[in-house]
Parts: structure tokens; sequence; C-alpha cells
């Protein structure tokens, strides 16, 4: 214990609170010696990094339980990874800088509940850099972080439904084989159809209520 705290830069009296409040896990106990690896210094880091950051300590243990409680990288991504999207690696800290104040233990579940995000480690793995970058500037326009989320789980739903749509249709007319190289068309269909209902949203009048 002395010298994991004298790694991390803090006492052993903090070590031992930190304990106390389950923020790090126990060590692993060979007889009477407590053994406690890099993973206990990661955590340790973790918690003053989002200190730092203005998270509280009580804050910190719900969002540690949140982050235990989550799926692995391996069951999120299932068969492998997305075909088109790149997973993203980052720190706890990271994350919290990418949506600052946003981060709650309520945002993070529906997170990991979601699928965006996923654990390895001491790490988080966004299953997609387009969507994170996204989120985090739709939170910068001023988004809560907890309606970006909702707003995803309804497209979701949305996005499900057409890819079913899709994939009948060019099952049912396309060459075997032959999908993958229809799939950037299948997209192409719905970001036209979709720029299309926007300009039409838009371009109502704002007190012409819903039709």
């Amino acid at each position: 214990m002395e010298e994991l705290a004298e790694e991390a830069g803090i006492t052993v009296r903090t070590l031992r609170f930190y304990r106390e409040r389950g923020l790090i896990p126990p060590p692993r106990r060979e007889g009477r010696i407590a053994w406690y690896d890099e993973h206990h210094l990661a955590r340790l880091r973790t918690i003053a990094a989002l200190l730092e950051r203005g998270h509280t300590l009580n804050g910190i243990a719900d969002l540690a339980t949140a982050f235990e409680s989550g799926r692995d990288v391996g069951e999120v991504l299932g068969l492998g990874e997305p075909t088109e999207e790149t997973p993203v690696r980052l720190s706890p800290e990271e994350l919290a800088d990418y949506f600052e104040g946003e981060v709650t233990p309520e945002n993070l579940a529906t997170a990991l509940e979601l699928g965006y995000l996923a654990t390895d480690g001491d790490e988080i793995v966004h299953i997609s850099r387009r969507l994170l970058d996204v989120s985090a500037a739709l939170v910068r326009q001023g988004v809560p972080l907890s309606a970006v989320l909702d707003t995803g789980r309804r497209v979701r739903t949305h996005a499900e439904a057409l890819a079913d749509l899709f994939v009948e249709v060019l099952r049912e007319h396309a060459a075997e084989g032959e999908l993958d190289k229809l799939r950037p068309l299948a997209k192409s269909v719905v970001e036209a159809e979709l720029s299309m209902a926007l300009d039409r949203r838009l371009r109502k009048a704002p007190d012409s209520g819903p039709h």
C-alpha cells in the first residue's frame, strides 16, 4: 500500500479512504501480503484527474459503478468491429474532456446500455469516431448529452428499419456477393432523403405549427 501511494503521489491515509469508499478494487492477497498492480495505479490517476476536472468523490464513485457494470468491448462488438466505423479508445478523463460537465453516472450508464461505449480494462472504447465527434459537437452547441443519447436511441430504431428495408430489396434483386458493393447506394438514398426532409422542415415558418 505504501509503494502504491508513493507511486500515485498520495498519502496512505488517502489511499485507505479510497479503498473504504470502493473507489479502487481490493488488492490480490498472498498470505499477509497485499499486491497492487498497474490497474490500481491507473484508477488512482483517473480519480486525481477527475477531481481536477471538478468531479466529487461521490460522483466518481457513481461513475466507477456505472463503468464496472458496462459490457466489455468484445461483447459490444460481437462478431467484429464495425466495417465502416473506427472505434476510439479513451481514458475516463479523456471522455470527461470530450463532454465537459456532461459525463454523469446516468449519461454514462445510458451510453453503455446503448453500446456506444464499452469497457476494456482501464479504458473506455467508443464504437464510432464519427458518432463521438458529432455528439461532442452537439454538446458544445448547447444540446444536453442526455438529449443527444435519447435522440440516438430513437434514430437507431429508424435506422434498423431502413437497414431491414434495403437488405430485403437488395437480397431480392441483387446478385449473390454484390450486396457490399450496393451498400454505398443505400446510404446515399437515405442521406439524400434526409437532406430533403430537413429542407422541408426548416423552410416552414416558425409559427406555422405542426401539419
